[in-house]
């Protein structure tokens, strides 16, 4: 299924209350946490590079990809000033890049769009492979609670001056996933346009992410309500996890 197309043009309009800046610091409060100072990033599911803008400003030496060629070309102009940044088309499953990194991050749960577990699994692994020595690799999901129950069956609309969208949601029960139905009116030289995307997530639960971490290689496996280091509660929305690859002479 491919996800954002004509919505990446819109994409940083809708998403304006997520706090990119915010997320950046999490991000270095969790490597401070865990006495790592890496140089050598790796981004998956970059987006149109909201993250990615503040690692590069940073300092950081940045490999960035994402698998929406729609998202990316927004995602080139943002980071074009930036001559520590390498950005590629390239999806979550499949990646192969030919380096290792110190840490690895993906954000805005990305991790639940991959709704197979078999794939999931096969991820987890090419991350491990990526990763240098005692790298992290950190990651958020949203909560089994919160697409179970929060978006659940519910649906949500927020008229904005020149943007107008109604969010129908399913969740299955069977198979986990949810189902979001996205209808947007856009304003475009005085006239409404529509047009649909469709979305889906898998929910997962805490233990089944552990699990299928472990089975990958990874032994150190840290978990957290997210942008704090507290336990994840029943009713926490999103949660962090931290893996790290530690040193097998």
């Amino acid at each position: 299924m491919d996800y954002y197309e004509k919505f990446a043009l819109y994409y940083d309009d809708l998403m304006d209350d997520i706090d990119y800046e915010n997320w950046f610091l999490y991000i270095e409060d969790i490597f401070s946490k865990f006495n790592l100072k890496p140089k050598n990033l790796l981004e998956m599911a970059c987006g149109t590079g909201n993250l990615t803008y503040y690692l590069c400003n940073k300092g950081y030496k940045v490999t960035c990809f994402d698998r929406s060629s729609d998202m990316l070309s927004i995602a080139y102009n943002k980071l074009s000033s930036f001559r520590n940044v390498n950005i590629l088309n390239q999806d979550m499953v499949n990646f192969r890049i030919n380096k290792k990194f110190d840490a690895i991050v993906s954000i805005c749960d990305s991790i639940n769009y991959i709704v197979n577990e078999k794939e999931l699994l096969r991820t987890f692994k090419n991350v491990y492979e990526h990763l240098e020595n005692d790298g992290i690799f950190i990651f958020d999901i949203n909560s089994y609670y919160k697409l179970s129950t929060v978006v659940g069956n519910n649906i949500f609309v927020e008229d904005r001056e020149d943007i107008y969208y109604i969010w129908q949601n399913y969740f299955d029960e069977d198979n986990k996933f949810a189902h979001f139905y996205l209808t947007f009116f856009i304003k475009e030289n005085d006239k409404f346009v529509r047009f649909d995307e469709e979305h889906l997530e898998r929910a997962y639960q805490i233990e089944e992410i552990k699990s299928l971490l472990k089975c990958s290689g990874f032994d150190d496996i840290f978990c957290f309500e997210a942008f704090s280091f507290n336990k994840p509660e029943m009713e926490s929305d999103r949660i962090n996890f931290v893996a790290k690859k530690s040193f097998k002479g």
